[in-house]
């Protein structure tokens, strides 16, 4: 997680008497939400959000009770599975105000719940309607101690009370205390499933292709295997085939850009930089706390990106200056009902306690940054993020005491 507690702000401009999308009035002048780095070295120069005009939003509660929130699932009959980290499953009736929750039944003895390790991520799967199959991220026990981060399969139950544990997708993700836990899946338009993991805050392990920690992974949902086209596929080593990039901190969030081959991730710096990344086959995005394993522990004073030390590592397409939001989960608007925020990437902050919007040029840059006011500081911390079958943007909260489900959708 990040360390700092400030958060950044950023004033939008009002465009031709419509709302825009700002943040609070008062805040100053000289902090900004966030910057484009240069191609040579992280910036420390803000560049200021372009104006654009945004309809305001309105945001309903789905549901409340909920504890840590950590993901979302849409199923095909309407209904909503909501994972919460400390090793529970919820069914909510729906997606409108005043949705009933069931409890899930299922066997999560097993779920390591300390630090930011528990029932993570989770993905249903595309044919859900025939097999009643969803999978989720967690860290597991053995014997009652950490063992590891793992992928596992569910089957949900027609009557949707009880899951029962299918198979173990993949296995052998890192874990300590719980911390850098990861772990976001999300399934591209070719159906292979995208993973963000962390680097559980062990220092060699973002630099090593043979971890499965502080990368994005892509694998075959239904067979286990890495998928073919893979950029290590060719390795000795099985790990490293599941290997899609590395040299990250802690991934949390994963969106695929609707209608393009372009996959973005959000990642939370130490105390500075925030990292929103464009990802791309087999490339370092430059985390390495143990400087080549010239020092010992874990030295969060690294650049996220170390251009210095290797120089071919991939910029960050934002990062969010001399603090920290505590980026979380991301996803993409999409519908003409957004108006300009249309195609937008929407990212959660913990930390910041608010949405960033982030419209993006066609190769993948980022334009504009946007903070709805709706939500700058008024729900608290804020988790998952997933765009539902009706276009509607759906947000947990993660305050871990009566967190909610959020409907939004424009005013």
């Amino acid at each position: 997680m990040a360390k700092r507690a400030s958060y950044l702000v950023v004033a939008l401009t009002v465009v031709g008497g419509l709302a825009a999308l700002t943040a609070c009035t008062d805040a100053p002048a000289d902090r900004e939400v966030g910057e484009v780095p240069s191609q040579t070295e992280p910036s420390r120069t803000p560049t200021p959000p372009s104006s654009t005009e945004t309809p305001k939003l309105r945001v309903e509660q789905v549901a409340g009770g909920l504890e840590h929130g950590w993901d979302i699932g849409f199923l095909p009959d309407g209904q909503v599975l909501v994972t919460q980290r400390p090793a529970r499953i919820a069914l909510l009736s729906g997606t409108s105000p005043g949705a009933t929750t069931t409890q899930v039944k299922a066997e999560l003895s097993d779920v390591f719940v300390a630090g930011e390790g528990g029932l993570m991520g989770m993905v249903v799967h595309p044919d859900f309607e025939r097999t009643r199959r969803f999978t989720t991220c967690q860290t597991h026990t053995e014997n009652g101690d950490p063992s590891d981060i793992r992928l596992v399969t569910w089957r949900l139950a027609e009557d949707g009370k009880i899951a029962t544990r299918e198979k173990d997708l993949l296995t052998g993700l890192p874990l300590s205390s719980g911390r850098h836990s990861g772990c976001r899946p999300t399934i591209g338009p070719d159906g292979m499933l995208w993973v963000g993991t962390g680097d559980t805050a062990q220092s060699a392990i973002s630099q090593d292709r043979t971890s499965l920690g502080g990368k994005v992974l892509r694998l075959d949902l239904n067979t286990d295997e890495p998928a073919p086209d893979n950029p290590f596929i060719g390795s000795s080593n099985e790990h490293e085939r599941y290997v899609y990039s590395y040299g990250h901190r802690n991934i949390q969030g994963v969106a695929v850009r609707p209608d393009s081959d372009q996959v973005f991730t959000a990642e939370h710096g130490p105390d500075r930089n925030d990292e929103v990344n464009l990802i791309q086959a087999g490339k370092n995005y430059g985390w390495d706390p143990s400087q080549g394993g010239t020092v010992g522990g874990y030295d969060e004073d690294v650049p996220m990106t170390d251009l210095q030390r290797f120089p071919d590592a991939v910029p960050a397409k934002w990062q969010s200056g001399d603090t920290t939001e505590a980026v979380c989960a991301a996803t993409f608007l999409s519908g003409d009902q957004w108006g300009a925020m249309n195609g937008a990437l929407v990212v959660t902050a913990l930390k910041g306690a608010k949405v960033l919007v982030l419209t993006l040029t066609p190769e993948g840059d980022v334009a504009s940054v946007a903070i709805p006011t709706e939500f700058d500081n008024r729900f608290g911390r804020l988790r998952a993020a997933r765009s539902g079958p009706d276009g509607a943007l759906y947000i947990t909260t993660t305050n871990g005491s009566d967190d909610k489900l959020l409907r939004v959708t424009p005013n």
